[in-house]
């Protein structure tokens, strides 16, 4: 895909980026190189490549699913300086 500086520019504007007049070339060069990449990529066959999400295939071990530490919700609750039913009040912020 051929990147113009014109192309560069609406590109640029679209994104909100303060792209200086002198950068242009250098810029629709290194978007050229990207994409030609992005076209190599696309020209590899995958069909036959099974799908996965990590590269070793690895077992992930897993703990027991247990409780560790009590409720502690009346010691913590004792230091607020305003609590009512469990929760801490807090001063209204938006009026």
């Amino acid at each position: 895909m051929a990147f113009d500086q014109d192309t560069v520019r609406r590109t640029a504007h679209l994104a909100r980026i303060a792209l200086p007049q002198a950068e242009i070339p250098a810029v629709a060069d290194q978007l050229e190189r990207i994409m030609g990449l992005v076209e190599e990529l696309r020209a590899i066959e995958t069909t036959d490549v099974p799908i996965m999400a990590h590269p070793l295939d690895l077992d992930q071990p897993l703990r027991p699913d247990m409780v560790v530490h009590q409720d502690q919700r009346e010691v913590l609750m004792a230091s607020a300086p305003a609590a009512e039913h469990g929760l801490f009040l807090v001063p209204k912020v938006i009026e």
